[in-house]
C-alpha cells in the first residue's frame, strides 16, 4: 500500500525548487533586456530609474487578475518587503547601466550571504549542512569576481550592485515570513510601490520613449519581474529562505551568458570561474548533501 501522504511531502519541495529554478532562468534575461540597443539609446543619467520604474509598474499590472482582493490583508511585515523590493529595484538596474551585467548580477547575489543569516536569525530556520558548504562556494565564487572585476571605472556600478544585494535578501526573507499570504498579492504590492516610489521622478525626465523601448520594457516587466517574481513566491512556500537564495544563484550564471550569446558582451574569466564555483556548490549540495526528509 503506497502512503499518499509520505509521497506529497516529499514532492512539495521539489516543486519548491523547480519554481525557484524556473524564476531564476526568467530573471536572468535582466541584462541581455537593459543592455540591449533600443535601450542603449536611452541617456544613461536616465535609463536606470526610468527602466526601474516603469517595469515594475507593467509588473503590477499583469498580476491585477490573479488577486483574490476579498482576501488580502495589510502588515508591517509587507511594508518592509516593498520597501526593500523597491531599493533593490532601482539599485540593481542602475548598476545595470554602469558596470557589466556579469558584475552587476554576481554582486547582487551577495545577497545569498545575508538571507541564510537573516533566515536563522528572524526566522527561526536550520540552515543543514549541506546549505552551509554550498553557501561557501557561492560566497568563494562571488569574492573571486569582486576582487578580479573592482576597477575605477566600474566602482559605482559595483558598489550599487552590492547594496542591491541586502536589499533583495530583504525581500526573499519577506516573502518566506509572509508565505501564508496570497503570492499575487505581495508581488502586486511589490511592484507598485517600488514603481510609486520613482514614478514623481521619472516624469520630469525630457524622455521621449519609442514603441520599441515600451515594447521592451513591458517585456522586462511582464517575463522578467511579474511572473518570475510570483513562481518565485510560490516557491517560498515550500523551501526555506536559506535554500531559495541559493538555487536561484542560477540567475546569476545564466545572466552574462545570455548578454555574451546575443549582445557579444565579453565576461572575463575570473567571471566564468566564479560562476563554476556557484555551480559545484548546488552540485555538492544536492549530491553529497542531499538531505534524506526535506524540512520546509
Amino acid at each position: 500500500m503506497v502512503d499518499r501522504t509520505s509521497s506529497q511531502e516529499s514532492t512539495t519541495p521539489l516543486r519548491g525548487r523547480l519554481l525557484l529554478l524556473a524564476a531564476a532562468v526568467l530573471w536572468s534575461t535582466s541584462g541581455l533586456l537593459v543592455k540591449c540597443e533600443p535601450m542603449q539609446a536611452i541617456a544613461l543619467e536616465h535609463r536606470g530609474p526610468l527602466v526601474a520604474c516603469y517595469r515594475v509598474l507593467f509588473a503590477a499590472l499583469v498580476i491585477v487578475p490573479f488577486i483574490r482582493w476579498r482576501e488580502i490583508r495589510f502588515s508591517l511585515a509587507l511594508i518592509g518587503m516593498a520597501l526593500s523590493y523597491a531599493s533593490m529595484n532601482i539599485l540593481y538596474v542602475t548598476a545595470l547601466t554602469r558596470t557589466t551585467a556579469a558584475a552587476a548580477i554576481f554582486l547582487q547575489y551577495t545577497s545569498t550571504a545575508w538571507a541564510y543569516l537573516f533566515g536563522v536569525l528572524l526566522l527561526g530556520e536550520r540552515g543543514d549542512r549541506g546549505s552551509r558548504v554550498a553557501l561557501i562556494f557561492a560566497m568563494c565564487g562571488i569574492a573571486w569576481i569582486i576582487f578580479s572585476e573592482w576597477n575605477g571605472d566600474q566602482l559605482t556600478g559595483n558598489l550599487l550592485a552590492l547594496a542591491s544585494g541586502l536589499s533583495y535578501s530583504g525581500v526573499v526573507i519577506g516573502l518566506r515570513a509572509l508565505r501564508g499570504e496570497q503570492a499575487a498579492w505581495l508581488v502586486f504590492v511589490n511592484s507598485l510601490v517600488a514603481g510609486l516610489v520613482l514614478l514623481p521622478w521619472v516624469l520630469t525626465f525630457d524622455v521621449t520613449i519609442t514603441p520599441v523601448q515600451w515594447t521592451v520594457i513591458a517585456g522586462l516587466g511582464i517575463f522578467q519581474m511579474g511572473v518570475p517574481y510570483l513562481l518565485f513566491a510560490l516557491g517560498l512556500r515550500y523551501v526555506q529562505a536559506s535554500e531559495a537564495a541559493l538555487l536561484t544563484l542560477l540567475e546569476a550564471v545564466l545572466n552574462p551568458i545570455w548578454v555574451w550569446l546575443v549582445l557579444s558582451e565579453v565576461a572575463p574569466i575570473s567571471t566564468w570561474a566564479g560562476g563554476l564555483l556557484i555551480l559545484a556548490g548546488l552540485v555538492v549540495r544536492y549530491t553529497l548533501f542531499a538531505p534524506r526528509r526535506d524540512v520546509v
